[in-house]
């Protein structure tokens, strides 16, 4: 029997990248006040809570979420567990380890824990051609400093998947599922992530 995590973070609590705005929900119709149905409207930053990053985030003729084929967020997965800086190092081992387990799940790697991934490793992990590449943290590289990870990752058309949360899950392989929002033209976009583990 096959068992669902539910990665994402609850939209209107989520954090918010410094300097983002926080997402905001208002009602429109409620049944409470007498009227026919309930109603909402929000608002919200595409870079809000757990979503993805398209290279349009930073690369000026980048795919837009539209244009990224769904392949890069739905499929196997690997879930590794990190902290600190990932150095060059220890994104080498990560591949070769996912790679080790589920060459189809090396494609798209998750990283689990308080972790930030230095230039170094981003060159490893944009070499190693996967197409996504997930973290806990709402930025995947130095929150002061994240341009230069972002530029390296997106540059080499890796999609983002920020802000998930795996604390009830183990390393290992799973099946993901981050499809995000069809936003023409955008370069971001919230999604609802889970994991499932096939062999529970």
């Amino acid at each position: 029997m096959m068992k669902i995590y539910d990665i994402s973070q609850e939209v209107f609590g989520c954090e918010v990248y410094p300097g983002d705005p926080t997402p905001e929900r208002k009602v429109l119709c409620s049944i409470e006040r007498g009227e026919l149905y309930n109603l909402t409207e929000f608002d919200m930053c595409a870079h809000n809570g757990t979503h993805i990053d398209a290279p349009f985030h930073f690369i000026r003729d980048g795919k837009a979420v539209d244009h990224i084929s769904l392949e890069s967020f739905i499929g196997m997965a690997y879930v590794t567990e990190q902290s600190g800086n990932i150095t060059k190092k220890d994104a080498m081992d990560i591949v070769m380890k996912a790679r080790a387990l589920d060459s189809e799940a090396a494609k798209r790697i998750l990283i689990k824990g308080d972790a930030a991934v230095s230039s170094e490793a981003a060159r490893v992990f944009s070499d190693s051609e996967i197409l996504l590449l997930g973290n806990e943290a709402q930025t995947v590289g130095p929150e002061d400093a994240p341009m230069e990870v972002h530029r390296i990752l997106l540059g080499a058309d890796v999609i983002l998947l920020e802000g998930i949360r795996l604390g009830e899950v183990s390393e290992g392989v799973y099946f993901l599922n981050a499809a995000p929002l069809k936003l023409s033209g955008a370069d971001g976009s919230p999604c609802r992530a889970i994991l499932i583990d096939m062999n529970s």
